[in-house]
């Protein structure tokens, strides 16, 4: 099969990384891909964003299936534009990525369709805003309602802070046209776990869990970011709780969507809270996550390439999912000062030492090549580095011995992913 992989990121590494192990893979292109990637598949420099020279794309190389990496071609319709193309694109259309594209159109589904959340309340003016966080004594979670790069989410403790967070967003603009509208949500508490499932539009199969570090900086402290480290499986989660959050958050997402027209076909992705009171959504994405992918692929058993291939071809009500039965662990090398202001284009030192175990992946967040060939930074996540092992304590061991070696003094990197 020809393979069009869209996107750059770390995400986008481990996809096209577990898709290129499979023999059904004949020709593997990623676009606009990294210098990770360059290792094992072709690159285009291509945009992610750029709808129509993805289309192009895909069309002359004659491919058999789009894998669509990142949210924001979901959310501009590049499925929809494939579609009409005569070509298979995994992942969902414009209309169904607004479970991710917008949090208001997510948190009214979800209202529709009796899926457990926290209470919320849409405001487009500060005033309103300022009315429910008095409601709720500042204790609230203060949300940009579009796509903010996973930063539009602000976690307050006090009314100043939320109304600070607020104003950011509805006057001055820090997110632009996603901090338009905002949603000001009743604060849960409990642990975090993502659940990722693929779907056909009709048939869902839970595909991994995973938990993820967003805070910067060591104990959940710091500013959140897109994501400092991850560990699959989630630690928080068995199998009576996976069967909890499939009957009562993922079936009835991908059946709701299905009844309102509008069928969810690609990866669903549950941001869960484990609340006293049962699992709770905090977020639905409409893709893998970043860094979740690093540490759900590296376990996946079965041949992703017949998994994608199941979906797009709505055949997954046959098809069975399998796992390792080993943990894994990625920690995220961040460039100094993310997720603020950072310096690009700093020279990486040499992965060499890192590359030649089996049970280790060095996946490129944010990489390139300058003018001399050299491997330099190219954002604020620059690296993640994957150890698969027997345990969590091995997983931990394996991965930050490799973090030490790549010895990156312009970056730096949580200490405690996966510390139970």
């Amino acid at each position: 099969m020809n393979i069009l992989v869209v996107g750059g990121g770390g995400r986008e590494h481990a996809i096209a990384y577990s898709l290129s192990k499979s023999p059904l893979a004949k020709k593997l292109i990623v676009a606009p891909g990294n210098p990770g990637i360059e290792a094992f598949a072709e690159c285009s420099s291509v945009a992610a964003d750029d709808i129509d020279g993805q289309c192009k794309l895909a069309k002359e190389m004659n491919a058999d299936i789009v894998f669509i990496g990142p949210e924001i071609p979901l959310v501009l319709g590049l499925k929809d534009k494939l579609s009409d193309l005569g070509i298979n694109a995994f992942g969902p259309t414009k209309k169904a990525a607004q479970l991710e594209g917008s949090k208001t159109f997510s948190r009214n589904f979800c209202k529709k369709n009796n899926i457990p959340q926290p209470h919320f309340k849409y405001c487009n003016d500060l005033e309103t805003a300022k009315k429910q966080i008095e409601l709720l004594k500042g204790y609230c979670v203060v949300k940009a309602d579009g796509l903010a790069a996973g930063k539009g989410v602000v976690v307050c403790d006090t009314a100043e802070e939320a109304i600070a967070a607020s104003s950011q967003m509805l006057e001055e603009n820090i997110f632009g046209d996603a901090g338009k509208s905002i949603l000001i949500e009743e604060r849960i508490t409990g642990i975090e776990a993502s659940i990722f499932a693929v779907s056909d539009g009709d048939t869902a199969v839970i595909l991994g869990t995973a938990q993820d570090h967003k805070r910067a900086y060591d104990n959940d402290q710091g500013p959140n970011t897109g994501g400092m480290g991850a560990i699959s499986p989630a630690p928080a989660l068995d199998e009576e709780l996976n069967k909890n959050i499939f009957d009562n958050i993922i079936k009835p997402t991908i059946d709701g969507m299905k009844s309102d027209g509008n069928p969810y076909e690609g990866i669903l992705y549950a941001g869960i809270m484990l609340t006293e009171n049962g699992p709770k959504v905090i977020e639905f994405n409409c893709r893998f996550g970043d860094p979740e992918t690093q540490v759900v692929l590296p376990r996946l058993k079965t041949d992703l390439v017949e998994i994608v291939n199941a979906a797009v071809s709505k055949k997954l009500q046959d098809m069975s999912i399998e796992l390792i039965n080993d943990t894994a662990i990625t920690v995220v090398l961040a460039s100094k000062g993310y997720p603020g202001k950072f310096t690009k284009s700093l020279e990486l030192p040499s992965l060499n030492p890192t590359l030649n175990k089996k049970d280790i992946s060095v996946f490129h967040s944010g990489t390139s090549k300058n003018e001399d060939g050299k491997l330099i930074s190219n954002g604020g996540r620059v690296l993640s580095i994957t150890a698969t092992g027997k345990n969590v304590q091995d997983c931990r061991n394996k991965a930050y011995d490799a973090v030490e070696k790549i010895n990156w003094n312009e970056g730096f990197y949580r200490k405690d992913i996966g510390k139970l």
